[in-house]
């Protein structure tokens, strides 16, 4: 038997054996829908995705991509729109629990352990809230992702004339540019400390987490103007510097720094992160947390964070009684 033909018998038993063991992804469809919902902008923009975690409108998201979910709404997989209150908030995990408001009867997902997952294995992940159902393979052994610093995707003369730190370069669609900083501006202020030179701004940038945002004042023209800058990891603004990944989708502000990672090839966006990663049989098994690169999307295994968030729930229902005056 020629080795071409050796090769197709042996895919053709795969793909027989594979038919006969794993479920119809349609039946993961209509559970992972029932409990997604979409976050969104007040104009219906899609900005994260939250995942029903428990009974009574509980849900989780990315935090990163959520500094205030006052600001936000929530819309549920009926259509209708809700607000939502913050409960907890873990930056080591990026993860934020809320509960939408008059959420009683909403649809929890049922958890299940991941770690029996293989390579290759399927998964099913929602995108666009749920409007889409999309397809992949555990890609990578599971692992820690070891963290890098904060950044804006900056770059700085070390010799500024002037008081302040001069911008030389902007990473395309980097933090720095979303919020509209360009060549030859000078920063003079973050979140209200003075920056008399680029030395500075490491600094206070480096004391700071992916996701978080910070006033930023500079000087543009002579003429002094402010903006927000909502910082993300350092390591991906380095390989990114050019934009190759943000023009395929984007990534996500913060992709390091977690304690374990289900690496997936699900092809999804940045606000698709904060939905659940799903099984066949439509179980969860982990929460999407960060969209890397055009191939690698990284998931919080359920073992990481679901005991800890338990007892987030659980304080929440029964918060401590007041003391006696």
């Amino acid at each position: 038997m020629t080795r071409a033909l050796i090769v197709c018998s042996l895919l053709g038993a795969a793909l027989h054996a594979e038919t006969t063991v794993v479920p119809s992804p349609v039946d993961a469809r209509k559970p992972a829908a029932d409990s997604t919902i979409r976050i969104e902008k007040a104009d219906g923009s899609l900005i994260a995705t939250g995942v029903i975690a428990e009974r009574g409108g509980y849900f989780l998201s990315k935090a990163s991509e959520l500094p205030d979910l006052a600001k936000v709404v929530c819309r549920l997989p009926d259509g209708s729109q809700a607000k939502a209150r913050e409960i907890r908030r873990n930056t080591r995990l990026d993860l934020v629990l809320g509960q939408i408001a008059g959420g009683a009867d909403l649809k929890a997902v049922t958890w299940n352990e991941s770690k029996s997952m293989s390579l290759g294995q399927w998964l099913l992940a929602p995108k666009q809230g749920a409007r889409e159902m999309r397809l992949g393979v555990v890609s990578a052994r599971r692992r820690e992702i070891k963290g890098s610093n904060a950044a804006m995707g900056i770059r700085m003369s070390n010799q500024t004339r002037e008081s302040g730190a001069k911008i030389i370069s902007v990473a395309e669609d980097s933090p720095a540019a979303v919020a509209g900083l360009k060549e030859d501006d000078v920063l003079v202020a973050i979140a209200g400390d003075v920056v008399k030179e680029y030395r500075a701004v490491h600094d206070l940038i480096r004391s700071r987490e992916p996701g978080e945002e910070l006033e930023i004042q500079y000087r543009r023209g002579g003429k002094l103007s402010k903006c927000i800058v909502r910082l993300a990891s350092q390591n991906r603004l380095l390989l990114n510097w050019e934009g190759e990944d943000y023009a395929n989708g984007g990534i996500s502000i913060r992709t390091d720094n977690f304690p374990e990672v289900i690496q997936h090839d699900i092809p999804l966006g940045p606000a698709d992160m904060g939905g659940a990663l799903f099984d066949l049989l439509g179980h969860a098994v982990g929460i999407n947390i960060a969209r890397v690169d055009r191939v690698t999307t990284f998931a919080l295994p359920m073992e990481v964070f679901w005991p800890v968030v338990q007892q987030w729930i659980r304080e929440d229902r029964q918060p401590p009684k007041a003391l006696p005056k």
